[in-house]
This record gives C-alpha cells, structure tokens and sequence, in this order.
C-alpha cells in the first residue's frame, strides 16, 4: 500500500514538474538548531533569489528553534516540524526523541508532497535530518550543505543519498562519494567583502586609521575563553613597545625593534558576558579599544580588519578568509566532532593563520603570535594573501548555479 501511494504520488510530481513554467522552480531548504546551520541556509535561499526571482522557496524547521525567528525575518516562508537531537550515549531518553524524530518525519512528508520542491537542500543539524530523509523516500534530489571540514552526523548518514554535496574546505577523510562532491566555500553575505575600508569607519568607533587592528571575536554568544585571554594579555599588549617580551619556558623572546611610531588597537565583541570586564581591562592598560556585545552589520569591523583572534566554526573561518584576514584561532574545544579544531588547522597549513589550543593557551604565546604577526610585514603579506586564496566570497553564487542545474536535469 505504501509503494503504491508513493508511485502515485510520484505520477502527480512529475504531471506537475511538465506542467511547470520553465523558469518556476520549487525548493525547500533544511536546517537549524544554531546559526552556523541556519546562516548559510538563508544564504543559498537569496542566492537562488539572485539567479530568479520567481522560485518559489520554503524553510522548514524546528518548531520553537532558533530558525522559527529568524528565517520569516528574512522574508521566507517557514513550516515547523517536531523535532530534537539524540543525546551522545544511548540512554531512556532516546524513545520519546524517536517520537518527535518520526512526527517530524510525517509533517515532513506531508509538507513536501503538498509543495513538490525541485531539490531538496540540507545544510546540516539534527533539524535537517526528518527532511532529507522524507525527500529521499519521495524521491526528490537532495542537496546537502557542510560548513565545517568534518562533516556532522546528518550530512555523514544521508551522503550516500544526496545528489551534491557543497563542502566549506576541502574535506580531511572522504566522508562523500566523489562525484558529488565540490568545493565551493560556505554561502557568506556578499556584504562581506564588499564592504571598503573607510575613513568614516574608523571615526565611528572612535578608532585611528594609523593603527593595526586586531579585531576579537567569540561568535555571534561571544566566548567566556577568549575574553579571559585577552584580558590576561591586556599587561603584556600595553607593553609591546618594550624591547622584549617577558620569557616563558617554552617560549623565545621576540624582539621589538623601535615601536615608538608603532600603536595597535583592539575591537572586542565579547557577547553578552564579560563587556565590563573586557572593557575595564584595556582601559586599565592604555590600549586604545572598542568593546560592544554584538557588532551588526559586522562586516564594517571586518574592512578594517587586520588581525583576527577568534573561535573557528565554519562560517567564522569561511568568513574570515574571504576577507583575508590573517588570524589567531582559538578553536573551542567541545565542538562536536572537534570540528574547530580541525577548521582552524586546515586554515592554518595553508599559511593563513595560527591555531593555539585553548588548553596550552597563555598570555605570553598570544602576544608573541600576535607581535610577530602585525610586525613582520613579510610573514603578514604571506598570511594575507594565503588567507585570500583560500577564501571564498561568492559561493553562495556557485551553490545556487549549481542547485539550478541539479533542478533542471532532474527527470521525475
């Protein structure tokens, strides 16, 4: 009885997709639970808006998520399903999760037999996961998404039944048939890169176009660490114009030769915890600074940019790059599947930036990173131009080209 239902089913689709306009294309894009999913989702969704106005485009999400709120902000039309992750151990609490994973898969099916997408586009979480599998028994193209360079439990269990599969970084294993497969970066705002460096940007946060800026940044929540860092290092970044850093085992000196014209600055976006502090200690210290919890549009910080100390998640590295910036990762070390860790250091062999474990972090090997990296102009221009090859700033543009194709050549 299934199988019939499912052949009838698939009879109307393709009644349907003849029918269709040529250039009336239907998608319906996956994902959430946090903004690193649900970002590049909203990314490829204005890019397939770029290439034609007249798709028809639909999120579907966790209902009460994250992506609840921001995809209709974005102007998208939104269905919710039920929805939630697995805890890591097997436990009691797995059965009433594999209740709302199979509600979730039942509104799912009933969404996408209603709405006949084209191509189904996953971008990763657990959200993503009824969708793409309620596609695949209807027979519907997926298209998955990974942000990160190891890709998460999702897009590695519905690899085998995707049709492409868009990848942040080259991957570190083949978790991916490789015909699928293509490199095309994370789908980042255009506004990104586009943003120039002004003047006027600098006298808006009160800063000096003469100074190097270090921009610090623990993602959109902030990072307890990495201001905790920063504020350890405030003593030794006010002395930078010494003659020598102070020795730590381990750690060489670095020599400072005539930092009497030389000045540094710092923008910090702490999150919501720690601006206080933060603040407070690079008042203490003299460094000239801007502290906010949250900067929005943030891609006026990244234009005057010139050192980045930061976490590694995905969108970070992939926005970072675009950029070319060089960088300081402090990848965070919980992440599932150790996926920062493995981000910041495929950034780091390309020459583009340094990955120190917060685990070994200490304020003396911040600032001799940070010294060596805004004074030696030879190891800066490397890092720079590293940084900008390997970035991708319009692979939202390529993804969504791509979808298109996936759409056309598709026989229902």
């Amino acid at each position: 009885m299934k199988k019939q239902k499912i052949r009838h089913n698939r009879k109307d689709v393709a009644r349907e997709y003849i029918n269709r306009g040529k250039n009336e294309k239907r998608f319906v894009l996956a994902g959430g639970g946090t903004g690193g999913h649900i970002y590049p989702a909203i990314g490829i969704a204005q890019a397939l808006q770029r290439f034609n106005p007249e798709v028809d485009i639909v999120f579907i999400g966790g209902r009460d998520r994250l992506e609840s709120t921001l995809v209709p902000q974005q102007g998208f039309r939104f269905l919710p399903i039920s929805v939630e992750g697995f805890p890591r151990s097997l436990t009691w609490k797995w059965f009433p999760v594999l209740i709302k994973v199979f509600q979730g898969l039942v509104q799912s099916l009933k969404y996408l037999r209603k709405f006949r997408p084209d191509v189904v586009i996953g971008t990763g979480g657990y959200v993503s996961g009824p969708v793409l599998f309620a596609a695949w028994m209807l027979r519907i193209p997926i298209a998955i998404q990974e942000q990160n360079v190891s890709p998460g439990l999702t897009n590695s269990m519905l690899a085998r039944c995707a049709k492409a599969a868009y990848l942040a970084l080259p991957p570190d294993t083949q978790r991916f048939p490789n015909h699928i497969v293509e490199v095309t970066g994370n789908p980042i705002r255009l506004g990104i890169t586009d943003y120039p460096r002004a003047d006027e940007t600098y006298q808006k946060y009160k800063l000096c176009a003469n100074r190097k800026t270090v921009f610090v940044m623990g993602g959109s929540q902030g990072a307890r660490a990495v201001n905790q860092a920063m504020i350890d290092a405030s003593p030794l970044i006010a002395k930078f114009a010494g003659s020598l850093l102070p020795e730590t085992e381990g750690v060489s000196p670095v020599k400072l030769d005539d930092f009497s014209t030389f000045v540094l600055q710092i923008v910090h976006q702490t999150g919501k915890t720690d601006v206080e502090q933060v603040h407070a200690a690079y008042a203490q210290h003299g460094i000239p600074h801007h502290v906010q919890p949250f900067f929005d549009p943030i891609e006026e910080i990244y234009s005057i940019a010139d050192v980045m100390i930061c976490r590694a998640g995905g969108m970070t590295v992939s926005e970072v790059t675009a950029c070319g910036i060089p960088a300081i990762f402090i990848p965070l070390p919980a992440a599932v599947g150790n996926n920062q860790v493995r981000n910041a250091e495929t950034v780091a062999n390309a020459g583009a930036a340094v990955v120190l474990e917060q685990e070994e972090l200490n304020p003396e090997i911040l600032v001799k990173e940070l010294i060596r990296i805004i004074t030696d102009e030879k190891i800066y221009g490397q890092m720079k131009v590293a940084s900008k090859e390997l970035g991708r700033p319009y692979a939202s543009d390529t993804i969504a080209e791509s979808i298109f194709k996936l759409a056309s050549a598709t026989k229902i």
